[in-house]
């Protein structure tokens, strides 16, 4: 795991959170409050939803601050910056 990076793990996915990428667009709470809930700590429930659904929503984040590694393969994570 990347330095800044904080995992949530339930099974079949792990979502992973860069608090510094986050732009708070709130795509997570609004698309999955079961999931992504700000007043809760911790404030992702991994397991609060099937990995379909929250491979959805994830992939809604336009700050790439969410990602996820799921157990059949699908990966979502930040773009390398370029230099």
């Amino acid at each position: 795991m990347q330095e800044g990076i904080r995992e949530y793990v339930a099974p079949g996915v792990t979502i992973t959170w860069e608090p510094g990428r986050c732009r708070h667009a709130t795509e997570c709470v609004r698309g999955l409050p079961t999931v992504f809930d700000r007043e809760r700590r911790p404030w992702i429930a991994a397991d609060a939803a099937t990995v379909d659904e929250v491979v959805e929503v994830v992939d809604r984040c336009p700050s790439f601050a969410l990602g996820y590694r799921t157990d059949d393969g699908r990966v979502r994570t930040a773009p390398e910056a370029s230099g």
